[in-house]
């Protein structure tokens, strides 16, 4: 992605409803955890450090990024030291962590099983693994071009190739299920019409009105509330928590 992708990356993602929902989903899953006191943390793929200071109120945070642009202005939020690095083969740490997470990063890369393995070198034992993609091949759109992605996932998928990386599958769900009927349908429509995404805004950064983003906010957010007790059915995104219980190649 380009510098100016990424500057309005980082003038969004602490208001912007998507970034907003998405960081108090994960956020739920991890106080869920019971992280021991001081747990290290390590964000692997962090863009420009939206999650960061949520991450720190749960350890000490390590993070690592593939772009430099990214990599400054997540930098510039000065909660901790942000490394250049890129999985499978050019990690910065050799820190053993208790929790990983991954957030919206495996669909971005060629071999997303070598990364997994690389991750789990860098967990102590029955510690934490915690990914995020976006869902479902059908929902591919000039998004996911600019974004670079490789592919969506489906829950099935993305639990076959954790365990593969020789993880312990705890739990996954879909989410963003309220709106997924919008987004697909919106999706679709753009492909059954053939409507040129090159022509029109088709960015999903572009921050809402201020009472539409407060309300996109609260609805997507509330699946909090269910990511713990039930895995929704369908959803634009989907999370997963694994555990380190065995070694790994």
């Amino acid at each position: 992605m380009d510098k100016e992708f990424y500057l309005q990356y980082a003038a969004v993602e602490d208001r912007h409803w998507w970034f907003v929902g998405r960081r108090r989903i994960v956020e739920q899953v991890i106080c869920q955890l019971n992280l021991p006191k001081n747990a290290q943390i390590l964000e692997a793929g962090c863009g420009t450090g939206g999650n960061l200071t949520m991450l720190a109120r749960y350890g000490q945070v390590s993070a690592m990024e593939l772009d430099e642009t990214a990599c400054q202005l997540a930098n510039e939020r000065l909660v901790t030291t942000v490394k250049l690095g890129s999985l499978p083969d050019k990690i910065p740490f050799t820190s053993q962590y208790d929790l990983i997470v991954i957030l919206d990063v495996l669909e971005h890369l060629d071999d997303d099983l070598a990364a997994l393995q690389a991750l789990s070198a860098r967990l102590n034992p029955n510690s934490w693994l915690l990914i995020t993609v976006p869902a479902y091949q059908f929902l591919w759109s000039y998004h996911d071009e600019i974004n670079h992605h490789k592919r969506r996932y489906t829950l099935k998928n993305l639990k076959r190739v954790v365990r593969q990386a020789g993880y312990t599958v705890r739990c996954g769900s879909y989410f963003n299920t309220w709106l997924f009927p919008l987004v697909a349908g919106v999706r679709l429509l753009k492909k059954l019409f053939k409507i040129d995404h090159h022509t029109v805004d088709s960015s999903d950064l572009v921050l809402p009105a201020k009472p539409i983003n407060k309300f996109l906010t609260f609805l997507f957010a509330s699946e909090r509330y269910l990511i713990n007790r039930v895995s929704l059915p369908f959803g634009v995104s989907a999370v997963l928590l694994a555990q380190k219980t065995k070694s790994t190649r």
